[in-house]
C-alpha cells in the first residue's frame, strides 16, 4: 500500500534509540544552558521553534541528523561529543598527564572551564612576580 503525499509513514524507534534521543536532547540542553544561550535563541539559529528545541531536549523528536554540525558548531563542542562520543586521541600510546587533565577540562561545562582557566591565570601572574 502506498502512501499518498500528505500521510506520514510511522517508524518505530527502539528502546536503545529512545535512550539515545533523550540523552542527546539532555546533553544540548546542558550545554545551550553552559553556553547562556536559550531555547528561543537557539532556535533562531537553526530556523525552527521554540517547541521543537523544548521536544529536542525532553527526548520527545528526534534530532535530524543533518542538524547536528550545526547545533554542535552553536554550542561550542564537536558532533561527537554533541552525540556523547569521546574524541578519539590523535596518537597511540599513554598521553602526558598535562594533556590527560587538558582534555577532562574540555569537558567539564563552560562555566567551570572559565573558573580553571582563572586559577591557572592567577597561578601564572604570581609566578612571573
Amino acid at each position: 500500500m502506498a502512501l499518498q503525499s500528505h500521510e506520514i509513514a510511522t517508524v518505530a524507534i527502539s528502546s536503545d534509540e529512545r535512550a539515545f534521543f533523550i540523552d542527546l536532547g539532555a546533553r544540548i540542553a546542558r550545554l545551550r544552558k553552559d553556553e547562556g544561550i536559550t531555547q528561543v535563541q537557539l532556535a533562531e539559529q537553526l530556523g525552527t521553534s521554540q517547541q521543537t528545541i523544548t521536544a529536542y531536549e525532553v527526548g520527545r523528536r528526534r534530532v535530524p541528523v543533518s542538524s547536528l554540525p550545526r547545533i554542535a558548531k552553536l554550542l561550542g563542542v564537536s558532533v561527537e561529543e554533541l552525540i556523547g562520543e569521546d574524541p578519539k586521541p590523535a596518537k597511540r600510546g599513554p598521553a602526558p598527564k598535562l594533556q590527560q587533565q587538558l582534555e577532562r577540562i574540555t569537558r567539564l561545562p563552560k562555566t567551570q572551564q572559565r573558573f580553571v582557566m582563572q586559577v591557572i591565570d592567577s597561578v601564572i601572574a604570581q609566578a612571573n612576580r
